[in-house]
């Protein structure tokens, strides 16, 4: 049997509660000092800090005594719906009516309008039994003579468990067509001397770096350089090693191949031989991307992330017939898992990555 309880914002205060404790789960509630409400779950192995009405984002991550994150410049997340003035959560979910940089054509934000949407319910559901708990969210984005659709985002934390598994559902309320872009913008903590494993090809064909640079970051000299070298040879950046030039940024679209069971697989491996993961279905997000920011201010790596469209604004990506199209009154879904893993894990998950290569 599962219970439900009803996350209401009077649950939040700037004391930190304890809302129930389950078996090895434990859940509290509190707000930030900037106002942000936040939800903190716990298991066996770790716990994540969730922000149920700001994007149902994954603020923080850690598990196995190790931070998960990304390194950024704010230590807490701010009361706002602009997407740079309040950066560096663990995941970031993308979208909808646009996303990535906006172009001299587009007119949605920064990635669109989901990454601090205040979304409009949440709620916690825990069932013992399964060893289960999760958060979930709804919001709705309507404005007149455009757009009508209905957002439902979860989280859920097993028991004994360091993997996450997220689902996104997009329903178009709308009586006609609706176009649709989506990104996870999952950010792990690079570290030196990683290897990047992940269920593609090593070519220049499927790994492209994208030699755009957009106008919220200013390039250094020779970053241009760095990029054909990476454009040629894709596999110059597999292993992070101290001083390459990721600063302020590069970014990859990567052709993530699927096995039997339709998902794709990304680590990185660390020296110590544990790794951070993900895994989705691309069939679902057929453009994977890949970021990498190494500067001293932010430290941050996009294994590879889930994505609808290239991130160049929707008039670009739509012109590439890169948007996906939902009909009236459909859904459009996608599941994903990330997190840790151990070393015996991350074996295991290294022999699935090289049999879909081989195959």
């Amino acid at each position: 049997m599962s219970i439900q309880i009803e996350l209401y914002k009077s649950l939040f205060d700037y004391k930190e509660k304890t809302l129930c404790t389950v078996g090895e789960f434990s859940v509290s509630t509190f707000r930030f000092n900037g106002g942000v409400n936040a939800l903190r779950m716990k298991n066996a192995r770790g716990e994540i800090v969730l922000l149920p009405y700001q994007g149902m984002q994954v603020w923080r991550a850690s598990f196995d005594g190790r931070e998960l994150t990304m390194r950024s410049m704010f230590e807490q997340p701010k009361n706002t719906q602009t997407y740079l003035e309040t950066y560096g959560a663990f995941l970031i979910h993308c979208g909808i009516t646009g996303l990535g940089a906006p172009g001299p054509d587009d007119n949605h934000p920064l990635h669109g309008e989901l990454p601090n949407a205040p979304m409009d319910s949440a709620w916690l559901t825990v069932d013992e039994a399964s060893g289960r708990i999760a958060v979930a969210a709804e919001y709705q984005h309507t404005v007149a003579f455009s757009t009508n659709y209905k957002a439902s985002i979860s989280t859920q934390m097993s028991a004994g468990s360091a993997l996450l598994d997220v689902e996104v559902a997009v329903q178009n309320l709308k009586q006609t067509p609706m176009d649709l872009m989506y990104l996870a913008h999952a950010n792990f903590r690079p570290v030196d001397n990683g290897e990047l494993i992940y269920s593609s090809h090593y070519t220049a064909q499927s790994v492209r770096v994208r030699q755009s640079i957009p106008g919220h970051i200013t390039p250094k000299p020779g970053y241009e350089d760095f990029l054909e070298k990476l454009a040629a040879d894709p596999t110059l950046h597999h292993v992070l090693k101290p001083g390459l030039g990721f600063d302020p940024e590069v970014v990859f679209e990567i052709d993530l191949k699927a096995g039997a069971d339709g998902y794709g697989h990304a680590l990185q491996q660390h020296p110590e031989k544990f790794s951070d993961y993900i895994s989705y279905q691309p069939d679902k997000a057929p453009v994977c991307m890949r970021w990498i920011c190494r500067t001293p201010d932010q430290d941050g790596l996009g294994v590879a992330f889930p994505s609808t469209s290239g991130v160049e604004g929707y008039t670009i990506e739509k012109g590439k017939g890169r948007v996906v199209n939902v009909a009236g009154g459909d859904t459009w879904r996608i599941a994903m898992r990330m997190g840790h893993l151990t070393e015996a894990e991350t074996q295991d998950a290294i022999q699935t990555i090289e049999a879909i290569r081989s195959s």
